[in-house]
């Protein structure tokens, strides 16, 4: 079950990709919409995985060793991912007119997202349930703290 809902979201992400395009520094999208679609399935999946990781943390599930481990690296490597969607003319979705009135600041609060994730996810690579606990309220505060600012609710 998990591999199929996994399935799904990867294949949700891949059709929001086929919309866009690289370059040096961002995605390209086709349309606005292409690119609230990508962020919002970039921040779907990540959220699924970092939510399993708080559930562990949090003592509303048991904790795995093995899915931590797995969970903190699908999750490092997705934090990179939904900053790219937030490019000049994307507006939209539920992102406030802030993100790109106040770049600098968002570019922040997603850097650190980034750098936190990293910490959470080397903490899971260790098995320890105490350095899973240590690093995660961290990595969520940085959610909060963009979600306070630049989400709509």
């Amino acid at each position: 079950m998990k591999f199929k809902t996994l399935s799904v979201a990867a294949l949700a992400l891949s059709a929001a990709l086929a919309g866009a395009t690289a370059s040096a520094d961002t995605l390209k999208f086709g349309k606005t919409e292409d690119a609230v679609k990508y962020r919002q399935n970039a921040l779907f999946v990540m959220s699924q995985h970092f939510g399993s990781l708080g559930a562990m943390a949090n003592g509303r599930a048991e904790f795995n060793a093995d899915l931590a481990k797995q969970n903190g690296a699908v999750l490092e490597t997705l934090a990179t991912l939904p900053w790219q969607a937030f490019g000049a003319g994307t507006e939209g979705g539920k992102t406030k007119p802030e993100v790109w009135k106040e770049k600098a600041k968002f570019d922040g609060h997603a850097k650190d997202f980034v750098t936190e994730a990293g910490k959470l996810a080397a903490a899971a690579k260790t098995g320890d349930l105490a350095q899973l606990k240590a690093a995660f309220g961290p990595a969520a505060q940085t959610c909060k703290a963009c979600h306070d600012a630049f989400r709509n609710r």
